[in-house]
């Protein structure tokens, strides 16, 4: 855990956005989380790799600040395993402050639902 950036306190703060919930459709190896009445309708808004240390986190992102994001941190990737323009994957080993990394899955949140706030 770096910065109190660890998988736990990260995934109750995706979960406690309205409507979100966990699933795992590609296996136990990622926790997909979701925003929706249920899993199988739900839209994806972030991903945490299982296991992973420092955490892995993958969420959605406006293009033009995924860009720009990558190019200020080294934390920040292109999507692993997703749509390299609408996703970034962060690696959570403390460059990002965890209000950074709030303000990201809010973002995120916030692109799948079409909603201007939470």
């Amino acid at each position: 855990m770096t910065n109190g950036v660890d998988h736990k306190s990260i995934e109750e703060y995706i979960l406690s956005m309205p409507n979100s919930l966990r699933d795992y459709p590609f296996g136990t190896d990622v926790a997909v989380y979701k925003v929706g009445a249920n899993a199988e309708d739900g839209k994806m808004f972030a991903l945490i790799a299982e296991g992973s240390d420092p955490v892995r986190l993958s969420l959605k992102c406006d293009p033009q600040l995924a860009v720009l994001l990558r190019e200020k941190y080294e934390s920040v990737m292109a999507g692993y395993h997703l749509n390299k323009k609408h996703w970034n994957t962060l690696l959570l080993s403390g460059q990002l402050s965890i209000d950074e990394v709030q303000d990201l899955i809010r973002h995120s949140y916030l692109l799948v639902t079409g909603k201007d706030h939470i």
